[in-house]
């Protein structure tokens, strides 16, 4: 059983319809490159995958488990989809950092919510025992639970800093840990932007075409990072133009054109040994805007 297994997904907005039945699966620590031209369904479908979006039909199964299925409604409450959500991290391709906010703090906001939220339910789960206890035994309840939840929040607070610290250093930018964002390199804010959707422990990490809002040179850093992240065990399912990294780096490469999948395969197959005309076509037309771009820099 395959670790994410995605089934007949469908979206429509209005009369047209953007996906049109996508199913495809992934194993635990692979790395699934989706390619295609502008337009095609593969931002919509990121967006379902990580229900931004909720598909109109389909079934996602991850772990073994049902996480969605259109036809169930119980399912797709609200409170269910924000859920949901954690099993997903995205980075998009316009970074989408807090402008008024370090990038330490960036990173720690998502994981300082959650870990509110939980410290609230443990305040009113205490709360609840103090209720039932007997009046003789809740001075002594009350000042232990104090105690705890001390600890509860000392201890929350050690482990954020200490998860926020690491990603720093695992995308390079220790340095940066209280510059804001409009400090940093276009490059930089990307890698802030990966740690802040690692610092959440997804289960699948998405990219949105992470460096279609780089200049060429600050292109490589962050798919540098991405590329170091595979060793990790990570699974992730990246949006990209750059063929020649999903050849490199994907294990799984995936055609869409107009919402539905022309081809799929590895690398090899699919770049190397490309069945349908579209595929075909779009990576003749991939290389011939890399030979562009090559010939303008020589130029230059």
């Amino acid at each position: 059983m395959a670790f994410l297994e995605v089934e007949n997904y469908r979206k429509r907005f209005g009369d047209n319809e953007v996906l049109k039945g996508i199913s495809f699966s992934l194993e635990k620590g692979e790395v699934l490159a989706i390619i295609g031209s502008s337009g095609g369904g593969k931002t919509t479908l990121l967006r379902c995958l990580n229900f931004l979006e909720i598909p109109d039909e389909g079934v996602l199964r991850l772990g073994g488990e049902t996480l969605f299925d259109a036809s169930e409604r119980s399912r797709n409450a609200d409170g269910q989809i924000r859920e949901k959500r954690l099993h997903f991290g995205l980075v998009f391709q316009q970074f989408n950092l807090f402008p008024q906010y370090t990038v330490f703090k960036n990173i720690t906001l998502a994981q300082s919510l959650l870990a509110k939220a939980e410290f609230k339910q443990k305040k009113k789960d205490f709360a609840a025992v103090l209720r039932e206890a007997p009046p003789a035994e809740r001075k002594r309840l009350k000042e232990e639970q104090k105690t705890v939840l001390a600890q509860i929040r000392a201890g929350q607070k050690e482990r954020i800093e200490q998860k926020a610290e690491s990603l720093l250093a695992r995308v390079g930018l220790t340095e940066k840990r209280n510059a804001y964002p409009y400090e940093l390199s276009g490059g930089q804010q990307q890698r802030v932007a990966i740690a802040r959707a690692l610092a959440l422990n997804p289960d699948i990490l998405c990219f949105d075409e992470p460096t279609s809002a780089l200049d060429p040179e600050l292109t490589g850093e962050v798919l540098k990072v991405i590329k170091g992240l595979k060793s990790s065990d990570s699974t992730m399912i990246v949006v990209t133009h750059e063929m020649e990294f999903a050849k490199n780096v994907a294990d799984h490469v995936i055609f869409i054109s107009e919402g539905i999948i022309e081809e799929a395969g590895t690398p090899e197959e699919v770049f190397d040994h490309p069945q349908s005309e579209k595929t075909k076509a779009f990576l003749q037309k991939s290389r011939d805007l890399l030979g562009e771009e090559d010939s303008l820099q020589e130029a230059q």
